[in-house]
């Protein structure tokens, strides 16, 4: 993750294959990970699961996205079970160790996650203001630090495929560990709430 120390964003890009964009059958996600340069820094995919679980359960569905060097070595982990509401997910190092969890709270309205660190103390939040469907701030005790947003793909992509393109901002000098967990919550972003249109 020494990858992630300098800087202060990631472009995360969803890779959608032509079989899927076709047939409409849902496959396991993929991943590039860039920095604000454009540079390549990791691939993620989805691994395990089965078709009939993609299927029935679309975004609902529970997974575990590997995150990987170009030279295939393991970065970090998100593990997601089945929720059919109060999502949540796990964010672990290459050695398995947890570096944080990101929970969805109870709000009629608004979009709200928990981040948790490593010893279960709620250090951030995620929010999503009603007027900005797209968009996610990073908040600490009511300021803002960041925020992860869905990029516009394009008509073209849009209207064919579910693919999405996500960017990431945070200070530069927060640690590694925390810059992997608002990783981590990408990932969790999209399934939640741009896997499937109908989804909030």
């Amino acid at each position: 993750m020494e990858k992630l120390k300098a800087g202060n964003g990631l472009i995360v890009r969803q890779k959608k294959e032509w079989g899927e964009i076709l047939t409409g059958f849902e496959t396991r996600n993929k991943y590039t990970v860039m920095d604000t340069d454009g540079n390549e820094l990791y691939y993620a995919a989805e691994i395990g699961g089965n078709f009939l679980l993609r299927w029935f359960l679309t975004a609902f569905r529970p997974f575990t996205i590997q995150v990987v060097n170009p030279d295939n070595s393991m970065v970090m982990r998100i593990q997601r079970p089945f929720r059919f509401f109060f999502h949540e997910a796990d964010i672990y190092d290459a050695n398995d160790r947890l570096l944080g969890t990101i929970k969805r709270r109870f709000s009629v309205l608004r979009r709200i996650y928990s981040v948790y660190n490593a010893h279960g103390e709620e250090c951030f939040e995620l929010f999503g203001p009603i007027l900005h469907p797209w968009t996610f701030q990073i908040r600490h005790q009511g300021a803002a630090y960041g925020k992860i947003t869905k990029k516009w793909s394009g008509l073209l992509k849009e209207a064919f495929t579910d693919a999405d393109n996500f960017g990431v901002t945070y200070p530069a000098e927060w640690d590694i560990q925390t810059k992997a967990v608002f990783l981590g919550a990408v990932f969790l972003i999209d399934f939640v709430h741009f896997e499937s249109k109908n989804n909030n």
